[in-house]
Formats: C-alpha cells, structure tokens, sequence
C-alpha cells in the first residue's frame, strides 16, 4: 500500500503513453476518416460540415505540432 494519499497518488503509468510517432500516426487515421465523412456529407448538412472543418484543422494543427522536431 502506497504511503500516499488516494487523491496525489497518479493512475498513469509508463503503458499509458504514447509515443510522439504513435500519437502523430493516430492523428493523421482520424483525418483520414474525418476528410472521407466531410466528402460523403451533403449540401444539405452544413451545421455537421462545419464541425468536421472545425475538427479538421484541430487535428491537422495538433498533428504539425507533433511532426514538427
């Protein structure tokens, strides 16, 4: 048992991180999968259309961040 108390003990550990690279791979499937469903959407569906840009450039913009070294 751990001497410290339950709220200051951390619930991470080293399994719980990713990488740089896993990180920057997972961004750049979720763009993917982001771009396909903005391309199925219809012109009707611009309130969704506007999420997904807005989540685009979200994830693109975290995915620089990570590429860049």
């Amino acid at each position: 048992m751990s001497g410290r108390p339950e709220s200051e003990r951390s619930d991470w550990t080293d399994l719980d991180l990713l990488t740089r690279d896993e990180a920057y791979g997972r961004l750049q499937e979720e763009i993917g999968l982001t771009t396909r469903r903005l391309a199925e959407l219809g012109a009707d569906d611009e309130a969704e259309r506007e999420l997904l840009d807005t989540r685009l450039r979200a994830l693109r913009e975290a995915a620089e961040d990570l590429n860049v070294r």
